[in-house]
């Protein structure tokens, strides 16, 4: 690179050395940026970089200067994002499902690049997770991003949706025929992207997985399903769906012992209403969406926690409960 004394990209280049090579325990001196900036083939004086220095305080930079010792060093005293947060969010990165490992990786290195380097090596010790399982779909991030777009402007979508088999290998349902989908929100659920959306055909709503999603694009129809919607709380879900498996929503009185009160928290939400029943149950009254995954959940619980009613509810407990004894060879 020809070498620069006119200061044209020296404002440019010494702010990129402040972010990436100093933080409030690494300080870089005059010297010290003077040799850093001749590596990008820029001159320049202290006289002016002192200007400079002060030129990238007024935009906004939170440049420090310290005495240390004999020498007087500058280094980021704060930033958009604090190291806590960087941490947080690339465990939140790594620890998803849904995002590939090539995409983790990507995505790690781009928040590397909000902190010093020498912040960014304790970033990549939060990389290392071993037993992972992660997607192998990675155009999950176009799809919801292609779904989010056709909501905004209240279009269809239509995609091709699949199934792994026994081979490991991707197998289209209903033969690779494409689905027409009003699409009405995008929920996060167990760890995975689900797309709800009203199927005209079926005249129900439905949830499809989106990195089970191949080939989707806006089909150019509007929207249906705007009634079906309004009756429809999007935020309340999750309380109410198990693993965004659709069923039929009833309310279910449960029993719960005391010390599942954070299970049911957890599950329902802190409004829910805990209705004590004695000095070691309480019960609470929730509508959920009645389905094999939310008798699984009542069952993996243990004794911990007994459908009280409707009755219906009760006979398919019992049913569920009759179906795995004779999976197991036992009697109840």
């Amino acid at each position: 690179m020809a070498r620069n004394g006119n200061g044209k990209f020296r404002l440019l280049y010494l702010q990129k050395i402040f972010l990436e090579r100093t933080d409030e325990e690494h300080g870089i001196t005059m010297p010290e940026i003077v040799k850093a900036l001749e590596e990008y083939g820029v001159s320049a004086e202290r006289k002016s970089l002192y200007g400079d220095i002060q030129a990238l305080q007024e935009y906004g930079m939170d440049i420090v200067g310290e005495q240390k010792g004999r020498s007087y060093s500058y280094y980021i005293a704060s930033r958009e994002f604090e190291q806590p947060e960087l941490k947080l969010l690339v465990d939140a990165v790594q620890s998803s499902k849904f995002v590939t490992e090539r995409k983790s990786n990507e995505l790690i290195r781009k928040l590397e690049s909000l902190c010093s380097r020498h912040e960014a090596k304790k970033l990549q010790r939060q990389v290392y997770v071993s037993g992972r399982i992660k997607t192998m779909n990675e155009s999950i991030y176009y799809n919801v991003d292609e779904i989010q777009n056709a909501i905004s402007n209240n279009e269809k979508i239509r995609f091709q949706y699949f199934q792994w088999n026994v081979k490991k290998e991707m197998e289209l349902r209903r033969g690779g025929r494409y689905y027409l989908i009003s699409p009405w929100g995008v929920s996060w659920d167990n760890e995975n992207y689900y797309m709800i959306g009203y199927d005209s055909d079926a005249d129900t709503i439905k949830y499809f997985r989106v990195d089970k999603m191949l080939k989707l694009a806006a089909a150019g129809e509007k929207r249906e399903g705007h009634e079906a919607f309004k009756k429809m709380d999007l935020a309340a879900l999750s309380k109410k769906t198990f693993s965004m498996f659709a069923g039929t929503e009833r309310y279910v009185k449960l029993e719960f012992v005391n010390e599942m009160a954070g299970i049911a928290i957890d599950r329902f939400g802190r409004d829910v209403s805990m209705i004590k029943k004695d000095e070691g149950h309480f019960i609470v009254n929730v509508n959920v969406a009645v389905s094999r995954q939310f008798l699984a959940w009542i069952v993996s619980l243990g004794d911990g926690v007994r459908v009280l009613g409707p009755d219906t509810i009760v006979r398919q407990m019992r049913e569920e409960a009759e179906r795995l004894a004779a999976v197991y060879g036992g009697t109840i």
